[in-house]
């Protein structure tokens, strides 16, 4: 009896194993997913851990140029392991073709380099008006929420544009538009950017063109948190700072709802606007406000991916320096992503420079640099193939 009591207990105790065992590797399934279930086991550490400060930096930058042909410089900090990706304009372009040709030879230069990951490719081809490539999505948000079957008019546009882009060698989109408009013609809806003046309306078109465009493994950009959609004709943010006075209230009920179904839809990416928000932070634009990047959209609304600004370039930030002060702000606000739109390599070498400096010299801490550049890694690593 004493013998057979043994082999129970020991039998019971293996099973009791089992079923621990299985519990902590079900857990660490999950932890390894993450919360929004989007993971894939990829750690980007082994990459940044190695980089100089520099090549951390330059994991952050978005650079731009003038012309059809890349410059030597651009190509040279490519391979150095200090940028990104790059942002075209209709002036970089002539033929799909032409940029595919363009996107080889940059994606070339970034296989030489320390990182070896895809670089971010990026344009804005939102639909209508607003489109750097000839082809889909033919139609605008507006027209597309006006149409007679709206849901799945934005699903033929998200992935029209995800077969678009990545026909001519580009793996993330500049869009879809979240701003929900408040007036017909004001800035947002005069080349009707915007789906509707209702958010709900926002909210589910903008989640059906990002899933449908994100299949394609073209990155979805939703702009610009959070929200434009008040902003009067006029209130250009590329052009001239803009306030919009809304109460609390209407921020979140209003503009950020979008966002909430956005993000339920595993947006890659957030662009901030450079708007200031005085109900959220009287002192600084979104872009620049810790309160708005790291309070509204990564605590109050939960995102795990990666924050790009909008144009650094932008006429919104005159009163908050030239290039470098720029960067630095929008980096220690808890941007991952400096979008350097003048069309010069050289703002984007300013801006990588200031990053590297700044971390360097401790005006920015390394732990939280290091955890934006992982982020932009595991982006840039969910793009390949």
């Amino acid at each position: 009896m004493r013998l057979e009591r043994t082999v129970i207990w020991r039998r019971r105790i293996a099973a009791v194993s089992a079923i621990v065992g299985l519990g902590v590797a079900m857990l660490v399934l999950v932890l390894a997913v993450g919360a929004d279930g989007a993971g894939s086991g990829y750690s980007p550490s082994p990459i940044s851990s190695k980089l100089t400060p520099l090549q951390l930096a330059g994991q952050r930058v978005i650079y731009s140029y003038k012309g059809l042909t890349p410059p030597a410089s651009l190509l040279r900090a490519i391979r150095r392991g200090e940028a990104a990706g790059v942002v075209f304009f209709s002036g970089n372009i002539s033929s799909s073709a032409q940029l595919h040709t363009v996107a080889t030879q940059l994606q070339n230069a970034a296989q030489q380099s320390p990182v070896k990951l895809p670089l971010l490719l990026m344009t804005d081809q939102e639909g209508g008006q607003v489109r750097r490539l000839p082809g889909a999505p033919i139609y605008s948000e507006k027209q597309i929420g006006e149409s007679s079957d709206p849901a799945s008019a934005a699903r033929r546009a998200g992935r029209g544009a995800g077969l678009n882009l990545k026909k001519a060698g580009l793996n993330v989109n500049l869009a879809p538009v979240l701003d929900v408009y408040r007036k017909a013609g004001n800035f947002i809806d005069e080349f009707g950017r915007s789906y509707s003046s209702n958010s709900h309306v926002v909210a589910t078109l903008g989640a059906d063109f990002i899933t449908k465009q994100q299949q394609v493994n073209v990155a979805a950009t939703v702009k610009h948190f959070p929200g434009i959609g008040a902003a009067a004709r006029t209130q250009d943010t590329d052009s001239v700072p803009v306030t919009l006075r809304l109460t609390k209230s209407q921020i979140r009920n209003v503009d950020e709802l979008p966002y909430r179904s956005a993000i339920t839809a595993h947006t890659d990416l957030v662009m901030v606007s450079w708007a200031r928000y005085p109900a959220l932070d009287s002192k600084y634009p979104a872009g620049l406000s810790p309160t708005i990047v790291h309070g509204e959209l990564r605590s109050r609304l939960k995102f795990k991916g990666v924050t790009i600004t909008d144009a650094l370039e932008a006429g919104a930030l005159k009163g908050f320096g030239g290039t470098s002060e720029r960067a630095f702000l929008a980096a220690r606000a808890g941007m991952d992503l400096i979008l350097c739109a003048s069309k010069s390599a050289g703002q984007g070498a300013a801006a990588d420079k200031a990053l590297g400096n700044a971390l360097t010299a401790h005006h920015l801490a390394r732990s939280t640099f290091v955890a934006e550049v992982n982020r932009v890694l595991t982006l840039r690593h969910g793009l390949k193939g």
